[in-house]
């Protein structure tokens, strides 16, 4: 039975106050816009940064261009933080619709889609960013032993951009851990019995 919205257990003994749960929802769908919209925009800067960016050096009156294409690894990276950034602008928007409407039916099989895709774009991300590194790596101090020579050192502009991409993929990369923890709870809370019948599971 329930009083007041609050759900009594058989033994008389509160299970959850729904007031409460109506809070937390709040909360959780304000935190997950914020952060997806964070992650967007992170992304586009990202993509941009190193997409963008070339530097023509001139060795020996031959010009040699340097751009982003000619590593795989940063091409691997922008491609990620433009799927990312396009992900992220679909979930807002699911975000967005499910606070206008106040509450929206989240059933189990969405919810598993929202948190599959969010634990993807993460792995993906996570991937990304640890090839540019090894990558950049490589640029920056070279490798005596391969006779890879340090082309941070003809190409430090070049570089530096990069390195400013990279890091707004780590902000990303960040992000989207916290947001999979929210598509987490609210998938799982799903599975929480009483609560889920309670609710509606409302998003």
């Amino acid at each position: 039975m329930s009083y007041l919205g609050v759900g009594v257990s058989p033994g008389n003994v509160p299970v959850y106050h729904g007031s409460d749960l109506k809070v937390v929802d709040r909360r959780v769908r304000l935190a997950e816009l914020i952060l997806r919209t964070l992650i967007c925009g992170l992304a586009l800067v990202a993509a941009v940064l190193v997409a963008t960016d070339t530097q023509v050096k001139e060795i020996f009156t031959i010009q040699k261009k340097a751009k982003f294409t000619d590593m795989k690894a940063l091409v691997f990276l922008v491609v990620t933080n433009g799927i990312a950034a396009a992900y992220s602008l679909v979930q807002i928007l699911r975000c967005v619709v499910s606070m206008v409407r106040g509450s929206v039916l989240f059933n189990k099989p969405l919810a598993w889609l929202i948190f599959s895709g969010d634990q993807l774009m993460t792995y993906m991300t996570v991937a990304a960013i640890g090839a540019a590194a090894q990558s950049a790596a490589f640029a920056k101090l070279g490798d005596p032993e391969l006779q890879w020579m340090k082309v941070c050192d003809m190409y430090g502009k070049f570089c530096n951009q990069v390195g400013e991409g990279v890091a707004s993929s780590v902000f990303v990369c960040a992000s989207m851990v916290i947001v999979s923890g929210l598509s987490a709870f609210s998938l799982f809370r799903l599975y929480g019995g009483n609560k889920g019948s309670k609710t509606g599971a409302a998003w």
